[in-house]
């Protein structure tokens, strides 16, 4: 995986997409609800904070690269929601 960069390429109603190294990934806001109010601003400051880890010092998240490409691991965060 390329950590060059990351970046935020769309913002739906239903969740947002990122562009890590050469591979998109999409956030449902279903999955992952605390970005569900967040400004665009919040949002589009995603920064990487080191191998595999993303973080939103704005809106003070930390994500695991993996919890998005495999949530089935990560029980929890389809549980907040319930």
């Amino acid at each position: 995986m390329n950590t060059s960069a990351v970046e935020v390429t769309n913002i739906s109603q239903h969740g947002f997409w990122l562009m890590l190294g050469d591979r998109e990934r999409f956030l449902p806001f279903d999955a992952f609800p605390w970005f569900r109010s967040a400004t665009v601003d919040e949002l589009l400051g995603v920064e990487i904070a080191g191998p595999g880890h993303l973080r939103w010092s704005k809106l003070d998240i930390d994500l695991d690269v993996d919890s998005i490409d495999h949530p089935d691991r990560y029980p929890l965060l389809s549980q907040r929601q319930k």
